[in-house]
């Protein structure tokens, strides 16, 4: 059974940095593809950035780019999400999530197999 269990989150104040991570059991996890996504009051979860298994490619949101990093430890069954520049609109909840399959794709929510139960990130103006 796939587990992952997300942690780093808070409130920041906008301009602040912070660092959320997402520990992953149950998965071959160099195999898989692993997203973070966001959902905020009212909207619908979105994509924020992913990376690619081997951690050699990685993707983001335009809404983040330049201001997010994904990085990944497969030694350690981890993926992290550093958010540095904050602003209010980043608020919102953060999961982690892995692709359906193996060496599989993360450019939704619908290509996600399996989530974290998310961590709160407020960023106050």
């Amino acid at each position: 059974q796939v587990q992952l269990v997300e942690s780093g989150g808070g409130l920041v104040q906008a301009g602040d940095s912070l660092r959320l991570s997402c520990a992953a059991s149950g998965l071959t996890f160099s195999r898989y593809t692993m997203g973070w996504f966001r959902q905020a009051p009212g909207s619908e979860r979105e994509l924020v950035g992913a990376i690619k298994w081997s951690g050699a490619s990685t993707g983001f949101a335009d809404s983040v780019k330049g201001r997010f990093t994904i990085s990944r430890d497969n030694a350690k069954n981890m993926v992290y999400l550093q958010m540095n520049s904050l602003k209010p609109e980043d608020t919102a909840v953060y999961h982690c999530a892995a692709s359906r399959g193996q060496y599989g794709t993360m450019w939704s929510a619908g290509d996600a197999g399996s989530w974290g139960q998310g961590t709160q990130v407020t960023v106050s103006s």
